[in-house]
């Protein structure tokens, strides 16, 4: 396929560009700055502007563009940077598309967005006929989706990637607590008792390119593992797999403190189900946590790299 890519440059855009391409798709990635790479494109989404030709061409687009939930602190200046980051270019995207003639349209845009829409399930497991909870990471999700109807009432068939957390080394949430655990400090989140989404990031990208290729599957997807764990489980697993102890936890205070208004959303539970995943065939390579664990730290062989 012809795949137009935006957010090619995160945690998740590297690997999926290179998956797509190693697969024999042409990806061109949309940049914030003059193109330099025949394979890439300018575009300016803050201002609404993207060249109408380039949407046309692709046969989908993907979009995975959005400033790190956990990068900074949340003050009301990052807050706003959160969400302009995501609506505006998921409204360039979506509007572009729906002014095409229908013959030009991309058949399918892959939007991504979060679990963080369910917000706390508690111990109740939710799949993606869950309505959105409270809190910041909730209504973000709820005008980021919202954000891409226009290309939906056009007719491209839109799937939108509610992801968890994928399981990696070298970003995401693994990266910060592999320094922690090493050095010995690794424990658990307040009580623990708190469901982790998590998923590897080697099923991340099979998903996605699963959902590519599946025209029957459209709007929301839960693209996380089957099977969620506690935090206290997830530490635990994790210092397992690392050879260090898990004995300490972090009080929610404390996590105050270092994380602002972002500590409320880590301290969060969400038991969030792959119903349609599930449903439509999808095969996991690394259904259990230690597994995913085991291939994100490099003790088994990644499909990813």
């Amino acid at each position: 396929m012809r795949i137009l890519m935006a957010g090619v440059s995160g945690f998740l855009g590297v690997p999926l560009a290179r998956r797509l391409r190693e697969a024999g798709h042409d990806v061109t990635r949309l940049v914030r700055r003059p193109a330099e790479a025949p394979d890439e494109a300018s575009w300016e989404p803050s201002q609404g502007q993207i060249d109408p030709a380039l949407v046309a061409s692709a046969d989908a687009v993907i979009n995975l563009a959005g400033a790190g939930v956990g990068d900074k602190r949340w003050t009301a200046a990052y807050k706003s940077t959160l969400r302009s980051s995501r609506v505006d270019t998921t409204g360039t995207i979506a509007r572009a598309i729906s002014h095409l003639p229908a013959a030009d349209r991309p058949r399918t845009l892959l939007q991504g967005t979060a679990v963080g829409w369910y917000g706390d399930t508690g111990d109740r497991p939710v799949t993606e006929d869950a309505p959105a909870g409270r809190g910041f990471l909730s209504d973000l999700c709820r005008v980021w989706e919202a954000a891409v109807r226009p290309a939906e009432d056009a007719g491209t068939r839109v799937v939108l990637l509610r992801s968890g957390l994928p399981l990696d080394q070298d970003g995401g949430l693994l990266k910060p607590q592999m320094a922690i655990f090493r050095a010995g400090l690794g424990g658990r989140l307040g009580n623990g008792k708190q469901y982790v989404p998590w998923m590897s990031l080697d099923d991340w990208l099979s998903a996605v390119e699963f959902l590519l290729e599946h025209d029957e599957v459209s709007g929301p997807v839960n693209v996380v593992g089957p099977d969620p764990v506690t935090n206290a489980e997830f530490t635990e697993v994790l210092g397992r797999v690392l050879h260090r102890p898990a004995l300490l936890f972090v009080p929610g205070f404390a996590l105050q403190v270092a994380l602002g208004g972002f500590a409320d959303e880590a301290l969060r539970s969400q038991r969030v189900i792959p119903g349609v995943l599930s449903k439509a065939g999808f095969q996991w390579s690394h259904p259990t946590l230690e597994s995913a664990l085991r291939v994100a730290v490099g003790q088994a062989p990644s499909t990813a790299a």
